[in-house]
């Protein structure tokens, strides 16, 4: 495996982890959690982000 495609793997694991976060969050009934669930997922959406930019590919 190509250290581009371990970045790929990577970004969509980060993905994935902040979409169940943004579906756990959707769940959440303490606004705090939910609150806490979305600054994560937002968090873990922008590190794959960053990480696709640094590979030069598009995370999205």
């Amino acid at each position: 495996m190509s250290v581009a495609d371990e970045f790929r793997a990577r970004a969509q694991q980060m993905r994935e982890k902040a979409d169940q976060l943004e579906q756990a969050a959707e769940r959440a009934s303490d606004p705090a959690e939910r609150r806490r669930l979305q600054d994560k997922a937002r968090r873990l959406q922008e590190q794959s982000r960053s990480q696709g930019d640094s590979t030069g590919i598009d995370p999205m």
